[in-house]
């Protein structure tokens, strides 16, 4: 049996939210989690039970270091990776996310501090390999797009870590995640890890932007104010994506409709062997939006590590998405698994 459940490389950072969803510029209270997507994705395994691990990177002596280090063990997450000295103020760190979560008609905005993080320095040098995948083992390997995309480093290093995971038979599963900022002038290079790594991918994630501009596969048009009714364009979407990367299994996208800030239609499609599965979107309260698709894919991968059939996991992650969205926290914690599908029957009765 494999230690691991979930892996995955990540940089982690903070994140600060004001207080009862006010603007950053007029608050004065924040609350600070520790964060990164690729870690919320394991957070729904880790919260039902099951060892997961980030490979990560620390600053030496950092406080926000050890914030960072607590907040995982408090999630049931093991960490592996180098500390590295800071090199005075100007030196490494941990990324900054500063962000509010909106409100009606106002919409969440989101600002990344990330110069000189630390995360931008991983390397496959810095890990043991053959301990992590030959004899402890691990069940799936989870790649984001951000941290695949945030520096030449971890663009090598990601691609690193997939093809070792093929080679000790660990299932990989690879969240596209598209941010322009990150692409901009890096475009060839970036396309060529991108394809490689959803080469290697059993398990595909995105939405219709993340294939279009991360794999060049033509898709609907992202943004539209009607996404039940573009659902067949996903559909055709994804089946070219399956032409081009035949190795993998599931193929999924979430679908979202932004009916204000506090209000959202939520669904998603997954196919895979040969079949489709759609959950026509409905409407979910949301506290904060931010980690939804994290919570999704989180969703997905524990059914598929369960062995469920794919409707019953697509079902799962709508549910660990839309519990996301109940947080102030950019990730789920399920208490169990009953919880989850309460909230896909929604059936949000009192349990005594």
């Amino acid at each position: 049996m494999k230690k691991y459940a979930i892996a995955c490389p990540t940089s982690m950072g903070v994140r600060i939210t004001p207080a009862e969803r006010q603007p950053v510029q007029t608050s004065h209270q924040f609350y600070m989690q520790a964060t990164s997507a690729e870690s919320n994705v394991l957070n729904i395994a880790s919260s039902l039970g099951n060892e997961c691990l980030v490979l990560t990177k620390f600053v030496e002596g950092s406080p926000v270091a050890q914030f960072i280090q607590s907040e995982l063990r408090f999630r049931n997450i093991r960490y592996e990776g180098a500390t590295v000295a800071q090199g005075g103020p100007w030196g490494y760190r941990h990324q900054f996310n500063i962000a509010d979560a909106g409100f009606g008609m106002r919409g969440p905005r989101v600002w990344n501090d990330r110069a000189g993080e630390v995360g931008c320095t991983l390397s496959i040098d810095e890990f043991d390999i053959e301990r992590l995948f030959g004899q402890e083992g691990i069940e799936i390997l989870h790649i984001s797009g951000l941290i695949a995309a945030l520096s030449h480093e971890t663009s090598v290093f990601c691609a690193a870590l997939a093809r070792a995971a093929k080679k000790y038979g660990t299932r990989v599963s690879f969240d596209l995640n598209y941010r322009a900022s990150f692409w901009k002038g890096r475009e060839e290079e970036l396309s060529a890890i991108f394809e490689e790594i959803a080469s290697l991918a059993d398990v595909l994630v995105g939405n219709e932007e993340d294939f279009q501009l991360c794999l060049g596969i033509h898709g609907p048009e992202a943004g539209g104010k009607d996404i039940a009714a573009k659902i067949d364009g996903f559909k055709g979407m994804i089946a070219e994506v399956e032409k081009h990367y035949p190795n993998a299994r599931f193929f999924a996208t979430t679908l979202r409709q932004v009916l204000n800030a506090n209000s959202h239609l939520w669904g998603a499609i997954v196919h895979a062997d040969g079949a489709w599965f759609v959950e026509e979107p409905r409407e979910i309260p949301v506290l904060d939006r931010i980690g939804g698709g994290d919570g999704f894919t989180g969703g997905l991968l524990y059914g598929i590590l369960k062995g469920w059939d794919a409707e019953r996991c697509m079902q799962f992650g709508w549910a660990t998405g839309a519990l996301a969205a109940t947080s102030v926290n950019d990730y789920a914690t399920p208490a169990d698994e009953e919880q989850v599908w309460a909230i896909y029957q929604g059936n949000a009765r009192v349990k005594r």
